[in-house]
């Protein structure tokens, strides 16, 4: 709410209004102070990004202890009900220990394609805007123009989505038909690493935010190069406390959820058909899997073309 309404009073823009003053004047008996409302606004809008940053948090907690209680029936399924294979729950065990460095490469990786998601949507925007929207002397855009904005920038997010959904889909296939007890590692360093890396980013993001905030309001020093620093700042601030942090829940939910079903799969193939069927299921589907986390960077890196 506090983040909204600094928007919708830009958007209003009733500050051009020409009796707008007057009118509340009148109505409601007050007199406006344009200036001291902005900063009213704009320190609101500093405590709203401190209580999503505490927030946050706490909702990937409870997709981690969804997680724990997954991964635990998994292991008790795997090893009788912790009466046999109790040794191969140990990094001694290499494919236990592997799983581990992939589940925590994974959500590096997840975090840094979904950042690159929105960096290309938003440059593409500013693109069209700069190339097709006069700013000088105007007040607002056109509806056309301002729709074809919002067009560029859901397109690139669902080209994102679709690519680091289906990388993350094969690679649980691909990880649950390499070796069981390699996928349960992998399973914990997700929800482990998960947790961690969406705090670290929603602190990360929110005290980006923030810092443009104190420029803006206490130090009164809009328009300065040291605003410009901080705007380049909030630039990864942004996806990194609404985009990436967030959205680590659900990929920590859906990849322990299916992993369930993908490892009781690959453990009932393999003991009818043989670990050889197993393992080129499991190479194929790290392929596809390879295939989108290509397209999740390569294909979404900014390089110039005609608007």
């Amino acid at each position: 709410m506090t983040d909204n309404a600094q928007s919708v009073y830009e958007l209003s823009l009733i500050e051009s209004a020409p009796d707008a003053a007057q009118v509340v004047q009148e109505k409601l008996n007050a007199k406006v102070d344009f200036e001291r409302a902005k900063d009213l606004l704009e320190a609101n809008d500093g405590a709203g990004n401190t209580f999503k940053a505490t927030a946050k948090p706490v909702l990937i907690g409870t997709a981690v202890v969804g997680a724990t209680t997954m991964i635990f029936s998994i292991i008790m399924a795997l090893t009788n009900g912790m009466t046999e294979n109790v040794d191969k729950l140990s990094l001694l065990h290499a494919p236990f220990m592997l799983g581990l460095i992939s589940g925590g490469a994974m959500i590096y990786w997840f975090t840094g394609a979904s950042t690159q998601a929105v960096t290309t949507g938003a440059y593409r925007a500013v693109e069209f805007i700069k190339a097709n929207i006069k700013l000088e002397g105007v007040v607002k855009a056109s509806i056309a123009d301002s729709k074809k904005v919002v067009e560029i920038c859901t397109r690139y997010a669902q080209k994102g989505m679709f690519n680091i959904f289906l990388a993350i889909f094969f690679a649980t296939l691909s990880f649950a038909f390499v070796e069981p007890f390699f996928f349960i590692g992998y399973l914990i360093s997700i929800a482990i690493f998960g947790l961690y890396q969406a705090i670290f980013m929603a602190n990360a993001g929110g005290a980006w935010d923030n810092a443009k905030k104190i420029v803006e309001v206490e130090l009164k020093q809009k328009g300065t190069p040291l605003h410009d620093a901080t705007v380049v700042g909030d630039t990864v601030g942004d996806p990194f406390k609404d985009t990436s942090s967030v959205a680590l829940n659900p990929v920590i939910k859906f990849t322990t959820l299916f992993g369930l079903l993908a490892v009781e799969l690959a453990v009932s193939l393999t003991r009818q058909q043989g670990a050889g069927l197993a393992h080129g299921l499991a190479l194929a589907f790290f392929l596809v899997s390879f295939f989108f986390v290509y397209r999740s960077f390569y294909g979404m890196r900014i390089v110039k073309e005609p608007v």
